[in-house]
C-alpha cells in the first residue's frame, strides 16, 4: 500500500471511528469492509477489526463515564456472556461462513430499528421489590429499570457468537435490546454499549489471535487515529437530545441493515 492510498486508508477509518462512537457502536462493521477493500484479506481485517474497536472502546468510554452515563455492573454482568460467546466465534470462524449469520443478523436490527424509529420504547414493567435471583433491579441517577438476566444473558451469548464470527462487537444488536426488552433509557445503553462493545471485541479478538491471524503493524499505526476520532465522536453523542440520539440510531440500524446485506450479496 503506496503512502497516500495508506493515509486516505487512514483518514476514512478514523472518519468512521468518530462516527460510530457517538452511538456507542464499535465501528467494526465498516472496519472490515474498508479494509478488505484497499487489499486486506479477510481474516486480518477481521482480527484488525476487533483490535481497533477495543481502542474506540477506551477511548469513548471515557467520555460517556464521565457524563454519567454508563451502567458497569449492567455492562459488566452481560459482558460476561456477550465476550464468551465473541471469543468462541471469533475461535471458529475460519470453520464457518457468515453468510446466513449475516442475513441473520440484519434482519433483526432491521426489526429493532423500525421500533426505535417510530419512537417506540418498551416500558418494562419493573418491581423494584422483586427478590428472585434473575430479576435484577438498575438504578442510574434517576433511572430505575429492571434486567431479566434469564433471557438477558443467553441473547448476549448469541449476540457475541455472531459478532465474533464477522468481526464486528454486537453494540447494533445489544443496544436495541436494553432499549426494547428491558427499558434502558437510550443515552445508558448507548454509554455503557461504548464499554461493551469493546469487551465483547476483546473475546473475539483473542480468538482470532488464538488462530494466528493478526497483522499487529498495520493495527498499531491505526490505533492513534481511532483513539483520537472516538474522543471528537463520544463528546457530540453525549450533547444529543436522547429522543433525537434514538431516532439518529433507528436510522443508523436501517443503514447498517441495508449495507450488510449489500456487502454479504456482493461477496
Amino acid at each position: 500500500m503506496g503512502t497516500l492510498q495508506f493515509a486516505l486508508f487512514y483518514l476514512v477509518m478514523a472518519a468512521v471511528a468518530t462516527g460510530f462512537s457517538a452511538l456507542g457502536q464499535g465501528g467494526g462493521v465498516l472496519y472490515t469492509p474498508v479494509q478488505l477493500f484497499f487489499g486486506i484479506n479477510f481474516h486480518t481485517a477481521a482480527t484488525t477489526s476487533l483490535f481497533l474497536i477495543m481502542v474506540m472502546s477506551l477511548s469513548s468510554t471515557q467520555v460517556f463515564r464521565k457524563a454519567g452515563f454508563v451502567d458497569w455492573p449492567m455492562a459488566l454482568v452481560l459482558e460476561s456472556s456477550t465476550a464468551l460467546g465473541a471469543f468462541l466465534g471469533g475461535l471458529f470462524s475460519g470453520h464457518f461462513s457468515g453468510r446466513v449469520l449475516t442475513y441473520l443478523f440484519a434482519v433483526l436490527i432491521a426489526i429493532a430499528a423500525l421500533f426505535m424509529v417510530r419512537r417506540f420504547q418498551r416500558k418494562a414493567d419493573c418491581d423494584a421489590t422483586a427478590s428472585d435471583f434473575y430479576h435484577w433491579v438498575r438504578r442510574v441517577g434517576k433511572e430505575t429499570y429492571c434486567i431479566n438476566l434469564g433471557l438477558a444473558l443467553p441473547v448476549s451469548f448469541a449476540a457475541g457468537a455472531v459478532s465474533g464470527l464477522a468481526g464486528v462487537a454486537g453494540g447494533s444488536l445489544m443496544v436495541p435490546m436494553m432499549v426494547l426488552l428491558f427499558g434502558v433509557p437510550i443515552s445508558i445503553a448507548v454509554g455503557s454499549s461504548a464499554l461493551m462493545v469493546g469487551l465483547t471485541a476483546s473475546g473475539g479478538f483473542l480468538g482470532h489471535l488464538t488462530a494466528g491471524q493478526f497483522e499487529w503493524k498495520v493495527a498499531l499505526a491505526l490505533a492513534p487515529g481511532i483513539f483520537l476520532g472516538a474522543q471528537i465522536g463520544a463528546r457530540c453523542g453525549v450533547k444529543l437530545d436522547k429522543e433525537h440520539l434514538k431516532r439518529y440510531f433507528g436510522y443508523f440500524l436501517l443503514a447498517l441493515a441495508l449495507l450488510l446485506v449489500v456487502r454479504t450479496a456482493l461477496k
